[in-house]
């Protein structure tokens, strides 16, 4: 009679084994805001380079000095995380009172850079969508883009669309951002307006609209899209060259397609590994606006495939983790402003990359954190200072620091810990719960609150005694 030999346990699979670090990044309570503090600083310093690289030629022609513009920007990027700093420090709750505020400074500049004569408007690349006060430029589409999407998040949280009438919060935000659209056509920046609609169209989608509204705001994007082909002018010469592109074939190289064409062939020159940093052929005035709207082009040339491809990665990663932390944010109010403010970044960032490559119309539309300009690092910055806060306001995060206590760069930055809901629960009543939040029960099993999703995470009472 001969002994059995023990049976080795089966090995995992390659799907078991994906869905075991899932499982396990899923439960880690700090893994979003990691990973979007690492996305946003891989992003801003990868900005910073290639914005000293692409801004040598035209620094050294208008500023006299080759590095000007890129301290100039670097100044403006300290600036912006000097925003992000402070956009970690309030609280969700507390900047929920100041978003109408935001909004009416945003629709009054929308509204001053139209009117003529008093200094506040001036041409620039065929819109006239900027603020100028002496050495300070400001850029109101900018924070119009931001704050719409946060309004959105602060007056649709917890509401249902049940009509069509004025008084139903959905229609009254239609309003207002339909306002501020038209404000931003008026500029003559079109490229700005789409991305705003977009911002608008996902903030709506995400707060429950009824479907018809997004399906009628697209389709009367397409006509005006339409519209703008069939009237003419520089804007109808981009869908041509746009569409001369599709077809491998840009006929006028020298005019109307000459800015795409170059990008293209700064695309080409770069091939798999790129002719090197700071080694571009196309910044030398081959290339306009090569450290703004085309400055994914330079990317390409000088860091070459790879190059290119990890920016994508990376904005893929900050729209993947953003809507993530949005799915496990505490009440819905932050969980919108997290989608928003994802949305409107990455949005834009796809834009700008898909018209750089010949996949859009050239619309003027920056990459964001990558390209250079004031007002919008700033701003863009600072949002993103929102939405990790959002990412340290999750449930479990709460209670990983009220266990474990706040990681290493909260201690450094002089972060307090977030607000926990119960903190706000306790201030309105005994009884009362904070507005918007999920409703929570008790497992009796664990003794433990429970979320509404169904997951569970321990509070600082409920730790082991050591």
């Amino acid at each position: 009679m001969t002994a059995t030999s023990p049976q080795r346990p089966r090995a995992k699979s390659t799907r078991e084994r994906i869905n075991d670090v899932r499982e396990q990044a899923r439960q880690h309570p700090g893994l979003d805001y990691l990973l979007l503090r690492l996305i946003i600083f891989s992003l801003i310093g990868i900005g910073v380079v290639m914005v000293f690289s692409s801004s040598m030629a035209t620094s050294l022609t208008e500023d006299g000095g080759v590095w000007n513009q890129a301290l100039r920007q670097t100044a403006m990027v300290i600036i912006g995380l000097g925003a992000f700093w402070l956009g970690l420090k309030v609280s969700p709750h507390t900047l929920r009172k100041f978003i109408p505020w935001l909004l009416a400074l945003s629709i009054l500049l929308l509204i001053a850079v139209l009117i003529p004569g008093i200094g506040t408007g001036r041409e620039e690349v065929g819109s006239q969508s900027w603020i100028y006060i002496g050495p300070i430029s400001l850029q109101p589409s900018e924070l119009a883009r931001i704050t719409v999407g946060m309004f959105g998040a602060s007056v649709l949280a917890d509401k249902e669309h049940h009509s069509l009438k004025l008084s139903d919060p959905f229609m009254m935000y239609s309003l207002i951002a339909g306002l501020m659209f038209l404000l931003i056509v008026g500029q003559g920046d079109l490229g700005m307006a789409l991305s705003f609609a977009l911002v608008v169209v996902f903030t709506l989608f995400f707060a429950g609209v009824n479907r018809r509204v997004p399906i009628i705001i697209g389709i009367l994007c397409a006509l005006g899209l339409v519209a703008v082909f069939l009237i003419g002018g520089f804007r109808s010469h981009r869908f041509h060259t746009y569409f001369d592109a599709l077809f491998g074939n840009i006929s006028d190289t020298q005019g109307t397609g000459f800015q795409s064409y170059q990008g293209f062939l700064s695309l080409a020159d770069g091939g798999f590994w790129g002719v090197g940093l700071g080694q571009s052929r196309a910044k030398w005035f081959y290339l306009p606006e090569a450290k703004n709207d085309f400055i994914f082009a330079i990317v390409g040339e000088e860091l070459g495939l790879w190059g290119g491809a990890l920016v994508i990665i990376l904005f893929a990663a900050l729209g993947y983790v953003g809507l993530r932390t949005a799915t496990r944010a505490q009440n819905q109010y932050q969980s919108l402003l997290a989608a928003t403010l994802t949305i409107g970044v990455v949005t834009q960032a796809f834009i700008n990359i898909a018209y750089v490559v010949g996949l859009l119309p050239v619309t003027g539309i920056q990459l964001p954190m990558i390209s250079a300009g004031g007002t919008a690092a700033i701003i863009t910055i600072g949002s993103m200072g929102i939405l990790c806060n959002v990412a340290r306001h999750e449930p479990m995060q709460i209670s990983a620091m009220q266990n474990f206590g706040r990681p290493l760069f909260d201690r450094l930055f002089f972060i307090g810990e977030p607000e926990p809901p119960a903190a706000r629960k306790k201030s309105r009543g005994r009884h009362s719960q904070p507005q918007g939040a999920r409703p929570r029960v008790r497992d009796e099993r664990y003794g433990r609150p429970v979320t509404g999703s169904g997951r569970r995470y321990p509070r600082a009472e409920h730790r082991p005694r050591r």
